[in-house]
C-alpha cells in the first residue's frame, strides 16, 4: 500500500468508526454527513472524495465490520466457502474452540461496535446476511445430518439465538468472564455437560 492508498484507507476507517459511534446515540436516518465529518475529524469535501452519500458510507461500514471479524480467524480456518460434502460429519462441528475463541475475541475487543451493529440489525441487513449463510453453509450441513428440510431453519435459529443470548449477557457483564469460560458454556449448552456431537446426535461416524 503506497502513501496515498494508506491515507485513503485511514480516512475511510475514521469515518466507519464515526458512523458506528453515532449509531450508538441515534437511528441511522437521523445521522447527517456533517455529524459524521465532525466525529471523524474530516471536512465535507473529504467525505465526498470517498462517498456519494451516507448510504455509501453505511455499505462500506458493513464491509469494514465483516473484514474486521474475519481478520480474527486463522487463514486456514474453513469459514465461508467450502463444500460440506468434502468433510466427515465430525468435521462439520463449528461449536469448537477453533471457531468460538476468535469469534469471542472479536466481540470482547469490539463489544460496543458489536452491540451497536446488533441493535441496528435492519440497516446492516443481518437478515439478508443470515439467509445467504443459511443457503450456502448451514442448510448443506443440516442436510448432511439428515435434518428434515421443513425443520432446518428452526433448528438453526434455535442454535444461533441461544449463542447470541449468551454473548449479549456476557457483554452486559462487561465481558468479565474469560473467553475460554464463555466458549465452554456455549458448548455445554449445545452438547450437554461432557457431551459431544456424536453422542448428541446419536450418529455412527
Amino acid at each position: 500500500m503506497n502513501k496515498s492508498e494508506s491515507k485513503y484507507f485511514n480516512t475511510a476507517v475514521k469515518m466507519d468508526k464515526a458512523l458506528m459511534k453515532l449509531l450508538e446515540k441515534k437511528p441511522f436516518e437521523y445521522i447527517s454527513i456533517s455529524e459524521v465529518c465532525n466525529e471523524a475529524g474530516v471536512n465535507r469535501s473529504t467525505f465526498y472524495l470517498h462517498y456519494e452519500n451516507i448510504s455509501d458510507l453505511l455499505n462500506e461500514t458493513m464491509q469494514y465490520l465483516i473484514d474486521s471479524f474475519l481478520s480474527y480467524f486463522p487463514a486456514n480456518t474453513k469459514l465461508i466457502t467450502f463444500s460440506s460434502s468434502d468433510y466427515q460429519l465430525n468435521e462439520l462441528n463449528y461449536i469448537t474452540e477453533e471457531y468460538l475463541n476468535p469469534y469471542l475475541s472479536f466481540i470482547k475487543d469490539n463489544h460496543r461496535i458489536f452491540s451497536t451493529a446488533l441493535s441496528n440489525s435492519a440497516i446492516f441487513e443481518f437478515e439478508k446476511i443470515f439467509n445467504q449463510m443459511y443457503i450456502n453453509i448451514f442448510e448443506p450441513i443440516l442436510q448432511r445430518f439428515n435434518y428434515p428440510m421443513e425443520d432446518r431453519k428452526y433448528v438453526m435459529i434455535y442454535y444461533l439465538s441461544g449463542i447470541n443470548a449468551i454473548v449479549m449477557q456476557w457483554i452486559k457483564d462487561d465481558c468479565d468472564k474469560p473467553i475460554h469460560c464463555i466458549s465452554r458454556i456455549i458448548q455445554e449448552c449445545i452438547f450437554g455437560l461432557n457431551g459431544n456431537l456424536k453422542s448428541l446426535l446419536n450418529i455412527d461416524y
